[in-house]
């Protein structure tokens, strides 16, 4: 099992923790994290892009001159895609867009994401991390403790309680900061649907708490 060192929020050594080869530390799949990227990215998009064609053009009902003998080439309309001011051809309508993958490519994904960062060097274990109240300064004083302040972090807490709310609400303020909850609200099983590849690629640094490696660990080992 690989080992790493288990920090406070202080930045100071308070014990190491072992994790799971099989989660941690295997060879990275780039296709599939590529893949699960892909996904991720075009499910997001609203697909709301819209344009009218000739028929939905107001105006242009009749021909602007007579088929013949005027001396110009032939126009049945002035909306016509060709016009100023016509419709548009071939233009894009709103539609679905819809990627998915099945569970064993989107866990070995995850998992090739997380042995990268471990391998890299940019993951970080906190025992714990909780806030009485949202506190952005609080945050950015932790950040500073453990150097991160200069790079793109993304925290990952383990489950949906007051005290991990909190620290999200603190991270919302402070740029190249994001605070997800691993667990689903809503549900009673164990889930990890707020940890996604896009994320934890997309950051420089990946720091989980302690909670949150266990509950990996019990899902995806």
């Amino acid at each position: 099992m690989a080992t790493l060192d288990l920090l406070n929020i202080q930045g100071e050594k308070v014990g190491a923790i072992e994790l799971k080869d099989e989660v941690f530390a295997i060879e990275p799949n780039f296709d599939l994290m590529w893949r699960y990227v892909d996904m991720q990215l075009t499910n997001s998009r609203s697909g709301t892009a819209s344009t009218k064609t000739r028929g939905e053009v107001s105006g242009g009902g009749r021909k602007p001159w007579p088929q013949k003998h005027m001396g110009r080439a032939r126009q049945g309309s002035i909306r016509a895609p060709h016009w100023r001011h016509g419709g548009v051809a071939h233009g894009p309508k709103p539609k679905v867009y819809f990627k998915r993958l099945n569970k064993k490519m989107k866990k070995l994904a995850l998992k090739s994401a997380l042995s990268l960062r471990l391998k890299e060097g940019n993951l970080i274990v906190l025992d714990e991390l909780k806030f009485e109240r949202a506190k952005t300064k609080e945050l950015k004083e932790i950040l500073k403790n453990l150097g991160l302040e200069e790079n793109k972090v993304l925290f990952v807490l383990p489950k949906k309680v007051e005290g991990y709310e909190n620290v999200k609400i603190s991270g919302r303020n402070i740029p190249g900061v994001k605070v997800i909850i691993a667990d689903n609200p809503g549900t009673e099983k164990v889930t990890i649907d707020g940890l996604n590849v896009y994320d934890i690629l997309n950051h420089d640094k990946l720091v989980l708490i302690q909670g949150t490696v266990q509950k990996i660990e019990e899902v995806l080992g």
